[in-house]
């Protein structure tokens, strides 16, 4: 079924306008903590017995606006099912992400943050469990680098991209006001404070520019706005495929997987009622998880008053791999920002010429062994079975 040419038009500009309130409410930075480095001392000094008093950044946007301005866009004027849906979908997601932003630091953020990330299913928390009892205890890394080492090596990764796409921004920063890496609006955001493992470098370069920055940028050419910042739920999509970036390129190391595993524990943790102690002690004590690794995963979980956003990296290429077994063609995922679950009505637009093949093909896709890699688990591999070494069971 073509799309008519005025229809069209209604949708990009609800489109348009729905992209301006993600760029407005921001999710990523305004559950940020803003002290996580000095929080860390304090911790550290205290000899981890006095839980971190942690800031977020004041909303700079008036909730109730944001949502008349969302209820008053005409998304029923909109005629094209696969549109409609889109936009109609997204417009609530923002309308719950603004609910949660507002509730922060209350006991009813968990549960906005539940309505848009999910709880955690007892396959997944098996899942969870088999990967850090069979995956033995890696001593913690002495190599690691700077913030500013990585941004050079973020420079440089950017510029291979530049090679072939001359069009392909160099967007990053190291600022003092973030807790994690994280790429918002196709910028690549570098702690000041961050020590990066030196082995987790191109990893994590993968992860974040040739997954993040890539569909962003992808994106920014399709004439739908929302796949730069995201179709809704895509997070859960768009981590798993990062995640995937780092098992093709031979970096999804012991390390990360018990990570991985060990953030789905956290959260079922929080879920349960522990708080930031309970949650730090146990990961250390039943799972063997560094003071530093432990102290990062807890703070993630109960920021703004509980966050289960970190279940989505394993259940994401937990998704993915069933998808793969399915026969998925992973370039659809690369036409910007989405969810699994909207691959057939995003085909359904790029079959009809309303969206454009991706512009840029991520680096991952084509490293020495990736292609191997994807054929085997396209056979059917588990989550489970993307750790490769020996077990301790």
């Amino acid at each position: 079924m073509a799309t008519d040419t005025t229809d069209l038009g209604v949708a990009l500009d609800i489109d348009g306008r729905l992209t301006e309130v993600e760029r407005t409410v921001d999710v990523l930075l305004n559950v940020s903590p803003v002290n996580a480095a000095e929080a860390w001392t304090d911790f550290e000094r205290s000899d981890f017995a006095v839980a971190p008093t942690l800031r977020l950044r004041p909303l700079e946007f008036d909730p109730d606006l944001v949502r008349r301005d969302l209820f008053d866009l005409r998304v029923e004027d909109v005629e094209d099912p696969a549109l409609h849906t889109l936009l109609r979908a997204k417009r609530d997601e923002l309308a719950r992400i603004v609910t949660a932003l507002e509730d922060r630091d209350t006991s009813r953020f968990v549960y906005g943050s539940l309505q848009l990330y999910g709880g955690v299913s007892e396959a997944l928390s098996a899942s969870a469990e088999h990967l850090l009892r069979t995956i033995p205890h890696q001593a913690p890394s002495t190599e690691s680098v700077t913030a500013g080492a990585f941004a050079e090596a973020a420079r440089a990764e950017f510029e291979r991209y530049r090679e072939n796409h001359p069009d392909f921004p160099v967007a990053y920063e190291v600022r003092a006001d973030v807790a994690e890496l994280m790429v918002s609006f196709g910028r690549l955001l570098i702690p000041e404070a961050a020590a990066i493992r030196a082995d987790r470098v191109d990893p994590l370069l993968h992860h974040e520019v040739g997954t993040h920055v890539v569909t962003y940028q992808n994106g920014a050419r399709q004439p739908l706005r929302l796949l730069t910042i995201g179709l809704p739920g895509y997070d859960e999509t768009q981590e798993g495929l990062a995640v995937l970036a780092e098992y093709l390129t031979g970096g999804l190391d012991p390390r990360r997987l018990r990570v991985l595993a060990a953030r789905v524990v956290a959260i079922e943790r929080l879920l349960d009622g522990a708080g930031f102690l309970d949650i730090f002690e146990g990961l250390r004590a039943d799972h063997s998880i560094p003071a530093r690794t432990a102290w990062s995963i807890a703070i993630r979980a109960v920021v703004g008053g509980g966050s289960v956003k970190d279940a989505i990296y394993l259940r994401g290429i937990v998704r993915l791999l069933d998808a793969l077994a399915e026969g998925l063609d992973l370039e659809v995922l690369l036409v910007g920002k989405l969810s699994l679950d909207h691959v057939p009505l995003v085909q359904d637009l790029l079959d009809r010429g309303v969206l454009h093949p991706p512009w840029i093909r991520p680096r991952w896709l084509d490293v020495p062994g990736a292609q191997e890699r994807l054929e085997r688990l396209r056979s059917g591999l588990a989550v489970t079975d993307l750790y490769e070494g020996e077990t301790t069971a």
